[in-house]
């Protein structure tokens, strides 16, 4: 097994807990390594670090697997995958949902990896060479151990081309009929389409959040934008909204929200797919008015250098869901944005409330979901920010 050695004091970062060396914290970057190959890391002084995947096509040069001197075969996989499997028996019993995320990447102490199973279906997600090369093991496993009907690879993340590797998405166990899915989720039934859904399916990490809003709901009017399958607006109609008006861009996804609304006998509901921006503008010429208005918007930067339009981004959008609030409403607002912190966020939300001259009382504040898990060292493993206001004049 090659080595990688770091330059002075550039130890100091992994030895706190982090997971990742960049290309110009190292000594050298070797090229005769191929991208994904495993290698062992060592300080300056030749001090033994750990052991991981190293890409010479990456910043990410190096990502560690395990700190101790031990191979990363079969075993080492399957014993990480079943201790990840572990903590979430803890967490989620099967009469509440049946549809989890099983590995977090970093956070299960396999970086570059997500792997979320729905009912009998697995998809599993790489961004990292050297978790791209252990792919058909790691299939492997996950058959053995969970034995689902059906296994999809979702590679389309723009972080595989900082990775040098190709974009795409297959099903390799099964077939396409099986990628579609009924889950169920604290009372709550969703078809999920796994080949054509977003990211892995469905959004697993706001689950707690949508279920926060059924004791807003009870006979509301409510606005769920950027709806995607409906998950806040099929909680408020559970919760005993009056109506709820779904809001997005896609047709596909207000395809799939009126099928599970359906599938749970609702019908206070309806659909408008638009620019989430233009029609809320529309909405406040109209002085159309809701009791609650949820914001739960894509990513709007993939890196810090657009943080400023980012920001600028969401004080716009909350100042218009503030502006289709009723005096003594709730504003339900999210960023996924991993550059954007917590801080930045909640002034952003701020800032907009003052500019419309409104006052906020912030009644729950959360993140990420359970199986979705933070190491304290990896600020990089916490993204989502979700909290609800209860909003006067």
């Amino acid at each position: 097994m090659q080595s990688l050695y770091l330059k002075p004091k550039e130890h100091h970062r992994i030895q706190k807990g982090h997971l990742w060396v960049f290309s110009n914290e190292l000594e050298s970057v070797p090229r005769d390594i191929a991208a994904g190959e495993t290698v062992n890391l060592f300080t300056h002084d030749r001090k033994f670090l750990g052991t991981g995947f190293f890409n010479p096509n990456s910043l990410i040069s190096f990502r560690l697997l395990s700190r101790n001197e031990e191979a990363l075969d079969r075993e080492f996989f399957r014993k990480k995958i079943i201790e990840a499997l572990r903590l979430r028996d803890r967490i989620y019993r099967t009469d509440d949902t049946n549809a989890y995320r099983v590995v977090h990447g970093e956070s299960d102490a396999l970086p570059g990896l997500v792997i979320d199973r729905f009912n009998r279906a697995v998809v599993l997600q790489a961004f990292s060479a050297g978790m791209d090369r252990h792919l058909p093991l790691l299939c492997e496993l996950l058959q053995e151990i969970l034995d689902p009907e059906v296994i999809v690879i979702r590679n389309e993340s723009v972080l595989r081309e900082l990775e040098g590797l190709p974009v795409y998405k297959e099903v390799v166990q099964g077939d396409h009929k099986g990628t579609i899915q009924t889950i169920h989720d604290a009372g709550i039934t969703f078809e999920v389409n796994l080949f054509e859904g977003q990211k892995t399916g469905f959004f697993l990490d706001q689950r707690e959040n949508r279920r926060i809003i059924r004791k807003f709901a009870e006979g509301a009017e409510l606005l769920d934008v950027f709806t995607n399958d409906g998950g806040f607006a099929l909680n408020g109609l559970y919760g005993g909204a009056k109506s709820v008006m779904m809001l997005d861009a896609s047709q596909e996804a207000l395809q799939r929200a009126e099928r599970n609304a359906r599938l749970n006998g609702f019908t206070e509901y309806s659909l408008i797919a638009a620019d989430a921006f233009d029609m809320l503008e529309q909405m406040v010429r109209a002085q159309e008015r809701f009791d609650v208005v949820v914001l739960d918007p894509p990513s709007f930067t993939k890196s810090r250098k657009n943080l400023p339009a980012a920001l600028k981004a969401y004080k716009k959008l909350n100042r218009l869901g503030l502006q289709l609030l009723n005096n003594g409403g709730f504003l339900a607002t999210a960023s996924c944005s991993h550059h954007v912190s917590e801080e930045d966020f909640l002034q952003t939300v701020h800032q907009a409330a003052l500019a419309e001259g409104t006052h906020l009382r912030m009644v729950y504040r959360n993140s990420q979901p359970f199986d979705h898990p933070v190491l304290l060292a990896m600020p990089e493993t916490g993204y989502l920010k979700f909290a609800c206001f209860y909003v006067t004049r």
